[in-house]
């Protein structure tokens, strides 16, 4: 592509927007679709960008499209210049200001599925000005992508680009069927779970298979690693507890998750008296967005809701720490 002899600014302030959302689509149709317009208007209007700039921002093809090294760069400086713009203009008029706008919201598929879908349809109602979108995925994104206003994660985010606001407390707990422990024996010690079947879930940076508990504390503290046998293995929490409950093996899952069935009997605590590392759930925001009318108006509503479920959570857990597994029967563990 030969430079540009115009004297029109390469990219104007209405393209970044434009470039901004082109970026979050999978194809130039998709992006249309976002925008309200034809295909046609957007290629146009791409091909006027880089026709001005004279470099090429879109790797086009039939069925795909993806960002060039040079797009990758303007798209990030875009975003971070509406960033900037929108937070100014919180700064400027966020007293007393109605949230509006685009509200992008990430979360894990069972724990986004179960719990935050049902808060952002209670806040949609609540603040009909905001536009919400939610979009749930395996893994968290990166903690320097841009594509979501507020992230939903278990765990304090190590990194300092972004603010982690703790939404409410939460365990992983291990538990299994009745129906299984009454088979196979209830697990004593850590150490003892490698001899029984286990149910993994591929979520995360964690070690595959991998369980870390801990007990006491100050000098009588004790930890134990151990390399669970995985005899069944999913990247689906709601599957693996199916399992589980299905009397399958013993499966560390989230308290929120499972909380229900250990209420109802139908999965019992195992190892109670050992902790697995702290899982705590967080709203992360990136840093220029913490004004946002809309983000805090978001973080505090689902904040107030998870307060109220946490207690109640935790006016029961006693209950269930000391409730009594099942006797090991005879036999021995699971070969």
């Amino acid at each position: 592509m030969t430079s540009p002899t115009s004297t029109t600014p390469a990219i104007q302030p209405a393209d970044l927007g434009f470039l901004v959302t082109l970026a979050g689509s999978a194809s130039l149709s998709a992006a249309a679709r976002e925008l309200g317009v034809s295909k046609a208007a957007v290629s146009k209007r791409l091909a006027l960008i880089e026709g001005r700039s004279g470099v090429v921002l879109v790797h086009r093809s039939t069925r795909r499209m993806g960002l060039t090294p040079e797009g990758e760069a303007v798209v990030e400086r875009a975003r971070r210049i509406l960033g900037e713009m929108e937070e100014l203009e919180q700064l400027l008029t966020r007293s007393g200001q109605v949230p509006t706008g685009l509200l992008r919201v990430n979360a894990t598929l069972g724990f986004g599925r179960s719990h935050v879908a049902p808060v952002l349809s209670r806040f949609a109602r609540r603040h009909p000005e905001v536009e919400v979108q939610l979009q749930l995925s395996v893994n968290p994104p990166p903690l320097t992508d841009d594509a979501f206003d507020v992230c939903i994660r278990f765990g304090e985010p190590p990194d300092a680009r972004v603010i982690a606001r703790r939404l409410a407390p939460n365990r992983r707990l291990l538990c299994a069927a009745p129906a299984y422990l009454q088979r196979f024996g209830v697990p004593q010690l850590p150490q003892d779970l490698v001899a029984h079947r286990c149910i993994a879930i591929r979520q995360g940076d964690d070690a595959y298979g991998t369980w870390r508990l801990s007990t006491g504390k100050g000098m009588r503290a004790r930890s134990e690693t151990v390399k669970t046998r995985s005899h069944l293995a999913t990247n689906d929490g709601e599957i693996a507890v199916a399992w589980a409950l299905d009397g399958h093996g013993i499966l560390m899952r989230s308290e929120w998750d499972i909380v229900r069935h250990l209420d109802s009997g139908r999965l019992v605590q195992v190892l109670p008296g050992w902790d697995t590392p702290a899982a705590d759930i967080h709203a992360v925001v990136p840093q220029r967005l913490q004004l946002s009318s809309r983000v805090r108006a978001f973080v505090d509503f689902i904040a107030q809701d998870f307060a109220g479920l946490g207690a109640s959570r935790t006016m029961r857990q006693p209950d269930r720490c000391n409730a009594s597994p099942p006797s090991p029967p005879s036999t021995g563990a699971p070969t």
